[in-house]
């Protein structure tokens, strides 16, 4: 007979699946901050980074909420986005195009992470596990600032960058 599984169990998938993506993006941000030109893209990749441990931090205490050891669970999603990332890092390594196109790398990652967290405060608040929606809440807050510097940021001279030297 087949197992039923309950909201609980996504929740917990879920929560493995994002843990082992934020690891992922802990290795993957460094490059991304090296291989960019404007030290402007550089910081937020730096800042970001820094962030992202605390996200980390933040996941393991939920872990430790739900009365579960911090484990990832492969996450195909993330790692098809890093992947991404690391053709542009190789297919425009010499072009002007370069940190316009590790800003819509990133933006993918961020709004990956954006929906996994909304999604996951939502089930916690729906599962009763209200101190683990504060976390999620607070690290969806990170995630969408994140997201909105760096479209500010490839608006006002990463995109512009790009451009004017292409032509």
């Amino acid at each position: 007979m087949a197992k039923i599984h309950a909201l609980d169990d996504m929740f917990l998938d879920l929560l493995k699946d994002v843990y082992y993506a934020e690891k992922q993006i802990l290795k993957a941000l460094p490059k991304m901050a090296k291989a960019a030109r404007s030290t402007q893209l550089k910081a937020a990749f730096e800042k970001h980074r820094d962030e992202t441990e605390g996200h980390v931090e933040r996941l393991e205490q939920v872990f430790e909420i739900v009365g579960q050891t911090p484990r990832g669970k492969t996450c195909d999603a993330i790692l098809g986005i890093i992947e991404e990332g690391k053709a542009v890092i190789e297919d425009y390594d010499d072009s002007p195009a370069l940190d316009a196109g590790l800003v819509a790398a990133a933006q993918a990652v961020e709004h990956y992470e954006i929906a996994r967290y909304g999604t996951l405060k939502a089930w916690a608040n729906q599962l009763g596990k209200s101190d683990a929606a504060k976390l999620f809440g607070a690290t969806l807050a990170e995630e969408e600032k994140t997201d909105m510097a760096l479209t500010k940021l490839a608006a006002t001279s990463i995109n512009k960058s790009a451009t004017a030297t292409a032509a």
